[in-house]
């Protein structure tokens, strides 16, 4: 699912995307690449876990190798040059490239203790998204009819702007999984291949292509932060667990 109107307010008060009981997400970081398909597999499985009340909620943040992730509304005429390996996602959407430099945001969240509201869940992930580029003074926005978080571009001409962040969540039993993708500094070029999200009249940009140079522990900070001004408190998760085969 992916959310094509502006936000409610009563979603971004807080008290309805905070946990009713007040118990920490966990924090995970991978420190390397992971592949797609085992990082499907491992949401699987900690949705299925969740559900059963065997597992806490997660939040997981990773890079994948360059590829491609065709959403439910994938277009075949929009995958230009597949270049790089493409993978159905089961998510929204359509469309969407991941790779280096890019900060992606798996976010596993129960919804039965977070008000059974998706589209309000969808607004917060799209207001952190906003929030973490304002620390950083990138002023992102949502636009009604265009998914994900937008970002002016006068100097390239009248009414332009470019995507620096794509968000497509799933539900399963009330517990979400997928989440966002967040442009640090990935090779651009590699967008080349696709029409991101279907949108062929706007383009696709980083921190580093807005001249905002940082690397990925000091974006990660924020996020931390500004997830849990949204969504309430974050644990780190333990050093060393095992990643399937």
């Amino acid at each position: 699912m992916e959310v094509l109107t502006s936000a409610d307010e009563t979603c971004q008060s807080g008290a309805k995307l905070h946990r009713d009981d007040g118990r920490a997400v966990e924090w995970r970081i991978f420190d390397a690449p992971l592949d797609y398909r085992r990082a499907l597999s491992m949401m699987d499985e900690r949705v299925a876990a969740i559900a059963a009340g065997e597992a806490p909620e997660a939040v997981w943040l990773l890079e994948h190798p360059p590829l491609y992730t065709a959403g439910t509304s994938a277009r075949a005429e929009d995958l230009l040059n597949p270049r790089f390996p493409v993978y159905p996602a089961g998510r929204g959407g359509q469309y969407t490239y991941h790779g280096p430099g890019q900060r992606v945001a798996y976010v596993m969240l129960d919804l039965t203790r977070r008000g059974r509201d998706i589209r309000c869940l969808v607004q917060g992930l799209e207001q952190w998204v906003i929030d973490t580029l304002a620390a950083h003074n990138i002023a992102g926005a949502r636009r009604t009819g265009r998914v994900g978080v937008w970002v002016p571009r006068p100097g390239k001409g009248l009414g332009r702007e470019d995507k620096i962040a794509a968000i497509g969540v799933r539900v399963r039993k009330w517990i979400s999984f997928h989440g966002i993708s967040l442009n640090i500094d990935p090779d651009l070029s590699h967008y080349d291949g696709i029409v991101p999200c279907g949108i062929t009249d706007q383009g696709v940009t980083s921190f580093e292509d807005l001249g905002v140079l940082l690397t990925m522990p000091e974006v990660d900070s924020v996020l931390r932060a500004r997830f849990e001004a949204i969504f309430g408190p974050t644990f780190l998760a333990p050093p060393g667990l095992a990643i399937p085969a």
